[in-house]
């Protein structure tokens, strides 16, 4: 699944070439990133071993299979990647049981978009019952779709799931503006050819062609994403 000959940009009918916007979840939206360091820290930690710090920046915004197996190799623990997933997940959602913490500038972003009736969507690669639980805090309805990662063939980075997206909602992926906070999502977003805004939680995400980089998501508001996208006359 790839996409490799961009459409003919042309503006929509509100005379602008930005078709959907699409944002990742943990670390971009909400601030759970060290959420998920906590508790893979504090279930080694039952199991005997010691996380490096160093280890965070390979786990973070990858799909949880991934991320599981790393630091059971890494540790040597004997656990298995499916027992360790499902711990994750509980050990997480017990967490943000309560209420999730968006990250600074999310809540003004997300109204920004339902009000101008942008097609948006929740792209991620945690699993579907962790997404649900953090919509109550971002409000389902501002999304018309969200991908989850156990729901797509491959997950971050490969572009399956940006692709998915842009597809539910009509769009072209070249059309299309995403918010990630992490060099895995960026590549799977740059992978389905979309334009990628980086705000970095967790290690530094360089500026390169057709990725732009600020400090926060304070910084993005729809004529920024709009700006990204440039309309052929």
């Amino acid at each position: 699944m790839t996409s490799t000959v961009p459409a003919p940009v042309t503006r929509t009918a509100d005379g602008h070439a930005l078709q959907a916007v699409l944002l990742d979840m943990d670390g971009t939206l909400v601030d759970t990133e060290g959420f998920w360091w906590d508790v893979e820290v504090d279930i080694f930690g039952e199991l005997g071993h010691r996380l490096d710090e160093s280890w965070r920046d390979v786990v973070v915004g990858g799909p949880m299979s991934r991320s599981a197996a790393f630091l059971i190799e890494s540790t040597g623990a004997a656990i298995g990647v499916a027992e360790l997933s499902v711990l994750l997940n509980e050990r997480f959602e017990a967490r943000i049981a309560d209420a999730v913490p968006l990250m600074p500038g999310a809540e003004r972003l997300l109204s920004e978009l339902a009000r101008h009736n942008v097609p948006t969507a929740l792209v991620s690669a945690s699993h579907r019952r962790v997404i649900d639980r953090v919509l109550r805090s971002l409000g389902p309805e501002r999304f018309a779709i969200s991908i989850a990662g156990d729901e797509v063939p491959r997950t971050k980075p490969h572009p399956d799931p940006y692709l998915i997206a842009a597809r539910a909602l009509g769009a072209h992926p070249s059309r299309c503006a995403v918010v990630e906070d992490t060099a895995t999502g960026v590549a799977s977003a740059e992978a389905a050819g979309c334009r990628v805004v980086a705000v970095p939680s967790v290690g530094l995400i360089p500026p390169a062609p057709g990725r732009t980089v600020v400090r926060s998501l304070e910084d993005v508001d729809l004529p920024f994403l709009r700006s990204l996208i440039t309309p052929m006359n």
